[in-house]
């Protein structure tokens, strides 16, 4: 079977090129000369390079068709970091006549540790006007160094020195440094049809997975490819592009289904994930607690298991209907089936889990202090924040996705208002489904605080896009009413000042700490809008209401009176109630400016 870009050729003419499998070689022979001659004509014919791979046996086991001034190189899967050579060689046309390597051929030499890489050079009648060769030598750092040879005609191609040659490129090969190192990272090309922008945050999400991103192909479409994510054309030359940059992973900034993701497996010849599956990884990394780490999983296997195909709809009947019946499970769903149990059992477990902390979350209600959830896009700064305020010790670094397990902790004000601080997971631009329902409970934690604090990057060059997924997240979530206070993080690291594009009300550096007094003062205004300020008088013998206003208000004066204590105190409603039920007669001073409310006895 012949591949690659086959648009526009007639049949017959492909018929024609699938015979050359049928040729056979030589083992002495290094390129036997009625194969390239038949090889340049069909390349003449059809203007477009063409590639062969041979065995040392001399059989043809790929012919590639490639564009008109680049081959891709698909046909082998990647070899890096063996010691041996792969087996085969590559003989591949130049129709320009011009047999001269390039570098992406020398790349794809040393890369798929290639036996030889030969470039024929052909004439537009398809006459062979030269030949040139490539081979291996000893490894330096780990890498073969290629080395070529000079430009000679078909008739005058050293086929017995050229073959004897790829003996001694493999002993070359192993007498040089082969060790490869383990720990290196894997070098990653990325490739999206969004935007530069949105190919920047995939880069650096990479980053934070460990990855080496030294490459990207971008095609701005309105929605992907179908079948194959980039359209022919692009995958073409992202292809050579994994070649000459030496690329172990490629990953796409979409969610791909899984006929995408064996499509592009085959094309570039290396594994491919895409976006969803890269943030389900660096949270994997991040998870630390039981709960976090049952919500990775369980995201992970719900996304993968709609990825495991087969041989269609049959494997899902097996055992009834004509055609289906057999002696038991396929291997795919078996997997499939061992996928779905361990999807169960982890929501059985999940479900404890979030009922856990959903009732730690009501204990924190019913202590009436008032929570406030630290939200915002990834890499804001929202750990550090909450370090500088409450001196959680929380992880925070400039990784995305640094905080995974949500963190409270309990908070006072300079002037005495009491609060919980809750960090969150960061939030993305296309938040994963699988994760949006694996984090659901971790994800309340916004929806179920009193107020917001939402946190932007200053730094951001795209802050507004930013905060409108931060906006749409919220949304989502059913926090999108909540009150809330506009902080513009890192603004030491910045000269313009971006406040006014995104409407924020507080500037600061958490880092520096700086910008914090503000912060506080806006905290402090949201706390006391729900206070009220009251006077009241709680005899000596129901000192218990006394005590509960100063566990759970803000006791502004004391006076000792001959029957009891009179204070003036500020607290919500709910500690009022209860300081009434507990003996206390309070009278309403104020609450937010309003007029005063009438005296409050127990029962009101």
């Amino acid at each position: 079977m012949v591949h690659g870009d086959l648009t526009g050729i007639r049949k017959s003419w492909i018929d024609e090129l699938d015979q050359l499998y049928d040729v056979e070689g030589e083992r002495e022979q290094f390129a036997p000369p009625m194969l390239v001659e038949s090889l340049a004509r069909q390349s003449a014919r059809i203007r477009r390079e063409v590639s062969l791979y041979l065995s040392r046996a001399g059989d043809v086991i790929d012919i590639t068709v490639g564009g008109a001034s680049s081959v891709p190189l698909p046909g082998l899967r990647r070899r890096r970091g063996l010691a041996r050579l792969a087996g085969v060689r590559c003989l591949h046309t130049h129709p320009e006549g011009d047999a001269r390597l390039s570098d992406v051929d020398l790349r794809a030499l040393v890369s798929l540790r290639l036996d030889a890489m030969t470039a024929v050079g052909v004439d537009g009648d398809g006459t062979v006007v030269s030949v040139q060769s490539a081979f291996l030598g000893e490894c330096v750092n780990g890498q073969p160094e290629p080395w070529l040879t000079e430009l000679v005609s078909l008739e005058r191609l050293p086929q017995r020195e050229w073959r004897a040659t790829i003996e001694q490129a493999d002993l070359d090969v192993l007498r040089g440094d082969t060790t490869v190192d383990e720990d290196a990272p894997e070098r990653a090309l990325l490739i999206g049809v969004d935007s530069d922008a949105s190919l920047d945050e995939l880069a650096a999400l990479a980053d934070t997975a460990g990855a080496q991103v030294v490459g990207r192909a971008l095609q701005k479409r309105v929605k992907p490819d179908a079948a194959t994510y980039l359209g022919k054309g692009k995958l073409g030359e992202a292809g050579l592009d994994a070649q000459a940059l030496d690329a172990d992973l490629v990953i796409a900034d979409d969610e791909l289904s899984g006929a995408q993701t064996r499509a592009l497996e085959d094309l570039f010849g290396l594994r491919v994930i895409d976006r969803t599956m890269l943030i389900l990884d660096i949270f994997a990394r991040h998870a630390h607690t039981r709960e976090g780490k049952v919500q990775v999983e369980l995201a992970q296997l719900s996304h993968r298991l709609p990825r495991l195909m087969g041989e269609g709809l049959s494997l899902s009947r097996l055992g009834g209907g004509i055609g289906t019946r057999g002696p038991g499970e396929s291997k795919l769903e078996v997997s499939r089936r061992r996928v779905r149990e361990r999807i169960t059992d982890l929501r059985r477990e999940l479900d404890v889990l979030s009922r856990d902390r959903s009732l730690r979350r009501v204990q924190r209600k019913r202590s009436g202090v008032p929570s406030f959830a630290l939200v915002g896009y990834t890499n804001a700064g929202k750990s550090t924040l909450l370090n500088r305020l409450t001196d959680a010790k929380a992880f925070a670094c400039d990784r995305l996705f640094a905080t995974l397990d949500p963190l409270t902790r309990k908070y006072k004000t300079p002037t005495g208002e009491e609060c919980l601080l809750t960090d969150t997971v960061g939030f993305i631009r296309k938040l994963p489904t699988a994760l949006v329902d694996a984090f659901h409970s971790t994800l309340e934690e916004a929806a179920m605080a009193d107020a917001l604090i939402i946190v932007s990057d200053a730094t951001a060059s795209n802050i507004v896009e930013q905060r409108k997924v931060v906006c749409e997240t919220l949304e989502m979530l059913g926090a999108g009413d909540k009150p809330a206070i506009e902080v513009l993080n890192k603004c030491d690291a910045v000269e313009s000042d971006k406040a006014d594009e995104l409407n924020a009300v507080v500037r600061i550096s958490a880092k520096m700490g700086v910008g914090l007094d503000g912060l506080i003062a806006k905290m402090t205004e949201e706390l006391r809008r729900n206070l009220r300020e009251v006077e009241v008088f709680i005899p000596y013998a129901k000192g218990g209401a006394l005590a509960l206003l100063h566990e759970r208000g803000h006791v502004l004066s004391e006076e000792y009176e001959a029957e009891g204590t009179r204070a003036l105190v500020r607290l919500d409603e709910d500690t009022l109630r209860r300081a009434v039920r507990e003996g206390a007669v309070g009278t309403p001073l104020c609450r937010c400016g309003d007029a005063a409310h009438p005296p409050l006895r127990e029962g009101d």
